[in-house]
């Protein structure tokens, strides 16, 4: 595990799970928010967000959080492991939904936490109609690649607990 992605639906905690991970694995942690976002929620183009994210996915070694689903395919080219949190949707709702009230929590820098239903009903109906069944595809299909499915919190916790072991 030396490039490894970290995927899930909004809400699901791969922020932070990424964060314990890169801590006990001593890697690099990239934010695809953060190379996406630019201050009070303007995006980049997408030109320099896929040159920053090529540049980040050549590194030996990284974490990589986040969704951005049109650039799975290019950054499992790179990838050696995918951390999949697949939780229920409702943990994920419910998750989101907690995050979006607390005014000191931010997605990417200069990005504040808002209230917004579309993003609510993405989590609820989109995300899993659309995004699960792609992810179910890649792992059938992508041999060379370790791919670790949780389906819980409590997993998530019991297998950061158990990396050194």
């Amino acid at each position: 595990m030396k490039r490894i992605l970290v995927i899930g639906s909004a809400g699901a905690g791969k922020t932070e799970f990424s964060k314990k991970l890169a801590y006990q694995l001593k890697l690099n942690l990239v934010h695809l928010d953060h190379l996406y976002w630019l201050e009070n929620w303007h995006y980049r183009n997408k030109e320099e967000f896929i040159t920053d994210l090529k540049y980040n996915l050549e590194k030996d070694s990284w974490i990589l959080d986040g969704n951005y689903n049109n650039t799975i395919p290019l950054r499992l080219e790179y990838a050696d492991t995918v951390i999949h949190l697949n939780f229920n949707r409702w943990i994920c709702f419910y998750r989101a939904l907690k995050r979006s009230f607390l005014k000191e929590t931010f997605q990417a820098r200069g990005c504040p936490q808002k209230f917004d239903w579309g993003f609510l009903w993405y989590i609820l109906y989109q995300y899993p109609k659309q995004h699960k069944p792609k992810c179910k595809h890649y792992k059938e299909h992508l041999k060379n690649i370790e791919w670790i499915e949780i389906k819980t919190p409590k997993q998530a916790e019991h297998f950061l607990n158990n990396l050194d072991k």
